[in-house]
């Protein structure tokens, strides 16, 4: 009779592909050292000796999706790609990820120091730019104005999704005529592919469209 396979040693890598799987299976909430322990088979406090606690859990988290960010990256990678090519192809790769994980984000938000892995990226993103013609100045700029979309995603001002209440969809048909161009371009718009979306109104087409937007703008700029 085969023997099965023996599980794999404990690294910190095996924790935090644990508490990814976690995360994408019931969000980023679900995620206590008690749950990874559970996923690895093994105590809890097992995992002080790879994690030195739940922030650096967390911090570990943000390099599983940067590695895995950069490694789409380098394997779509079109060498002949001009500056703003290359740039949308590496944003759109960021993005790919963060929709894969889509705990992503509010995690990259909670954080309160960046990690190396993503001054790194943006150091590439600078690197693009610079290989393009711009001024460390405008490159600046760049930043500034892609925010969060540089890593793939946009941090709306609110979410009236998130928690709303109920009656929110009455109260606006209440003050239709108070705020009538709203309420035309709601009753308008429409997001209907929920694998492509993030956040609200952070589909696909949208961050495509502001995406394609800033670059533009950054070009002429140039």
């Amino acid at each position: 009779m085969a023997q099965a396979n023996p599980r794999a040693p404990l690294s910190r890598d095996l924790v935090l592909r644990a508490a990814a799987a976690i995360a994408d299976a019931d969000g980023l909430e679900a995620v206590t050292m008690r749950k990874v322990g559970e996923a690895v088979g093994a105590e809890a406090m097992s995992l002080y000796h790879h994690v030195a606690n739940k922030g650096d859990l967390l911090d570990g988290l943000v390099d599983l999706v940067m590695a895995e960010i950069d490694e789409l990256v380098e394997r779509t990678a079109v060498p002949d790609d001009g500056w703003q090519q290359a740039m949308r192809r590496r944003i759109l790769g960021a993005r790919e990820v963060m929709l894969k994980h889509p705990w992503a984000p509010r995690l990259f938000e909670t954080r309160t120091t960046m990690s190396l892995a993503v001054i790194k990226y943006h150091d590439q993103l600078v690197g693009l730019m610079r290989a393009g013609g711009f001024s460390y100045d405008l490159a600046h700029h760049a930043l500034h104005a892609l925010g969060s979309r540089a890593l793939g995603f946009s941090q709306e001002l609110f979410d009236p999704a998130a928690g709303a209440d109920p009656g929110s969809e009455r109260m606006l048909r209440d003050v239709a005529d108070q705020v009538p161009h709203l309420v035309g371009m709601v009753a308008e718009i429409a997001h209907d592919d929920p694998d492509s979306t993030i956040g609200w109104c952070d589909d696909q087409a949208e961050f495509e469209f502001a995406l394609d937007l800033l670059l533009d703008g950054l070009a002429r700029r140039r």
